[in-house]
């Protein structure tokens, strides 16, 4: 009796990979091993990459803020603190967001935290 294969659903797994391989260079995209070792490794950057974005939109938010802050002669620490001090509850995303986009509510918030 002949092995039965289930080619419907390797053929299914097989799709699915040249699928997310599609852009891929040369070989990378059209050769099974390839294509699949080639899937799973971008797939796990891409995991990873998740996490990591987190962070450095973070770091990015900082640096900005700190520019914002250094313009009016403050730096960021003493900020942050002062924000704490004063029961201001704006994430840093806003307050990055305030620094780039409405520099004149930024310098009022500044300005007010400087006041106490």
């Amino acid at each position: 009796m002949p092995r039965a294969t289930n080619h419907p659903a390797i053929k299914a797994r097989k799709k699915k990979v040249y699928k997310l391989a599609k852009g891929y260079f040369g070989r990378r995209k059209n050769v099974w091993t390839v294509a699949k070792n080639a899937v799973d490794k971008g797939l796990q950057y891409a995991y990873a990459h998740r996490r990591l974005k987190k962070r450095e939109f973070r770091a990015l938010w900082i640096q900005r803020i700190n520019a914002g802050v250094r313009e009016h002669g403050m730096t960021y620490s003493t900020f942050i603190h002062a924000l704490e001090q004063a029961n201001i509850n704006l994430n840093r995303k806003v307050l990055a967001d305030l620094a780039m986009n409405d520099p004149a509510s930024f310098k009022e918030i500044v300005n007010f935290l400087k006041k106490d």
